[in-house]
């Protein structure tokens, strides 16, 4: 019985994964699909940097929102069932520390204060980089392996949705970002300190706070993290992450610390945010529409300026074999020009 609903469940997903949407959309109705077959008390879903993993665009609904920043950090910082490490699209939390939820630091510091019993994590992760992560938490008790097969069953098709859905944001720039960055202060504990004018602004588009409240940096919170997990020796990936913001616009988030004097713990974290460059933007571009690395390699170079027979020298083709390949990334983009190509790609 349950197998004949995972299924029919399963198909249903496939269906939702099919039809184009934004990302926040996409995972809305994803997690209530998800939740006719899994059960869970809890979520968190973010979208992440396919080349860095860094986490952005949080979906959630956890019971410690007062304790973001520190449940934030402690999320970068715990080695267990990572999602930069699952060797599976999904993994247990009972079954990665052998029943003693414990070993998790951030379950031992966060999630054990609000009787969660286990987590479900799954990782959207293909050949062109990694789309996002969706913790469940259950509380008072565990995932079955059943819901466990379920779970990493429909993490293909919902890979690929997330990345259309990103890739569905490469459209004609309508507006503009910051004027230079703006930046964040944060301590070494995730505490806001200090901001430029602007970033109130920015934090306010990247995130839609609630009538009356502040925003909630989340996506500042992550990629501050992710320093801090460098500095631990826990993951090695940049401290940086690209965010889609409105409009065609991609803005980049790197964190760095302020001065060199004092260990690490004692200097503030400053994050900035600033427009995707349009070399980044390609490159993520060409990550988004799934262009092989001879097709990312010849979109650089038409976004350096080189026509067909300066592409078709320096790559060692034909131009026949040029223009083949050019007419292969028209096909996965949806353009029919260079020109249109270009603007989509580099946001020009």
């Amino acid at each position: 019985m349950a197998s004949s609903a995972h299924a029919r469940s399963r198909e249903r997903i496939v269906r939702i994964c099919g039809r184009a949407r934004d990302a926040r959309s996409l995972r809305m109705e994803l997690l209530d699909e998800i939740g006719r077959v899994v059960g869970f008390d809890a979520y968190a879903w973010l979208l992440t940097d396919p080349e860095t993993s860094v986490g952005s665009s949080p979906l959630a609904d956890v019971p410690c929102l007062p304790e973001l920043p520190r449940l934030i950090r402690l999320k970068y910082l715990t080695e267990v069932n990572r999602w930069t490490t699952l060797t599976a699209p999904v993994a247990l939390l009972t079954d990665a520390t052998g029943g003693d939820l414990a070993r998790s630091l951030v379950w031992r510091a966060v999630l054990s204060h609000h009787d969660i019993g286990d987590v479900a994590s799954s990782v959207y992760r293909d050949r062109f980089g990694c789309w996002g992560f969706l913790d469940l938490w259950r509380v008072a008790d565990s995932f079955t392996a059943s819901e466990a097969a379920f779970l990493a069953d429909i993490a293909a098709p919902v890979t690929a949705a997330l990345r259309r859905a990103q890739a569905s944001t490469f459209v004609a720039v309508c507006e503009h970002g910051p004027r230079g960055p703006v930046v964040l202060l944060l301590s070494h504990e995730l505490d806001v300190r200090g901001q430029t004018p602007l970033t109130q602004d920015y934090l306010r588009l990247l995130v839609p706070p609630d009538e009356g409240r502040s925003p909630v940096p989340a996506g500042v919170y992550n990629v501050a993290a992710q320093l801090l997990a460098n500095e631990a020796g826990v993951d090695a990936n940049p401290p940086a992450a690209r965010v889609h913001l409105s409009g065609g616009l991609w803005l980049t988030l790197r964190a760095a610390r302020l001065g060199d004097a004092g260990p690490p713990h004692e200097r503030n974290v400053a994050v900035s945010i600033e427009d995707t460059s349009p070399m980044d933007r390609a490159a993520l571009f060409a990550r988004a529409f799934g262009l092989s690395t001879r097709e990312d390699e010849l979109l650089g170079h038409l976004a350096e300026g080189s026509d067909t027979r300066e592409i078709a020298h320096r790559m060692f083709l034909s131009h026949h074999t040029v223009q083949d390949h050019v007419k292969s990334i028209f096909a996965k983009t949806g353009v029919n020009s260079r020109r249109a190509l270009l603007s989509r790609a580099l946001g020009t």
